[in-house]
């Protein structure tokens, strides 16, 4: 199957995401991610081109994921697959067709390739040394953790991630990244939302802490 336009192609990433508002005034850190049937995010060769081929996305739904998160935040093998994949240096414009004028803020501790005029930071450290100032650039809304699996486990080491919501792709893969590389039991996840959409089935879970 052809992909029909990387903004398709992204979508993809934060299928139904837009229609989760839980009407609550505190910014909280949000770890919306699709993923396989069996838990990965990303297969052996770190590429997200399997979760591309599901068809079936609300072409609206990216325009309202922008106006829920107020910054969004990445790993470095999630941002550098996204960078080459799309050409991104050679076309840094692409980069505001898939994601407005969001600030993306990138955690690595290498350097990276940074598609021009785009509002990108690289940050070097813990996330627990970040997390206020992302509090503050997220205003009233939430900070969206993209991923990868990673990252988000360390914001939950750090005690600062509030829910996980996944679009569960219909796709098996024989390996790859997991979706959340920790031990999180079920007593510490309440369920929010498990409802079909289309092709995937959206849960939404809070992280009890």
């Amino acid at each position: 199957m052809a992909i029909s336009g990387t903004s398709s192609s992204l979508r993809k990433l934060s299928n139904h995401a837009a229609q989760l508002c839980w009407n609550d005034p505190v910014t909280e850190f949000v770890y919306h991610t699709a993923m396989s049937l069996n838990g990965f995010i990303a297969d052996e060769d770190n590429s997200l081109a399997w979760l591309f081929e599901v068809d079936g996305t609300d072409p609206e739904m990216l325009a309202g994921l922008m106006d829920r998160f107020g910054v969004q935040v990445m790993g470095s093998t999630t941002y550098a697959w996204l960078v080459e994949h799309e050409n991104l240096v050679e076309e840094p414009e692409k980069w505001t067709g898939f994601f407005g004028d969001l600030p993306t803020k990138v955690f690595s501790s290498r350097d990276l390739p940074l598609p021009q005029g785009q509002d990108i930071e690289v940050l070097r450290g813990p996330v627990s040394q970040h997390a206020d100032e992302l509090v503050r650039l997220a205003g009233v809304k939430d900070v969206w953790i993209v991923g990868g699996g990673d990252l988000a486990g360390q914001f939950l080491d750090a005690g600062r991630l509030d829910r996980i919501e996944l679009d569960v792709a219909p796709a098996f893969l024989l390996g790859g990244a997991p979706v959340l590389p920790r031990i999180l039991a079920s007593q510490r996840l309440r369920l929010l939302l498990a409802e079909a959409r289309g092709p995937f089935v959206l849960l939404a879970y809070e992280v009890v802490r």
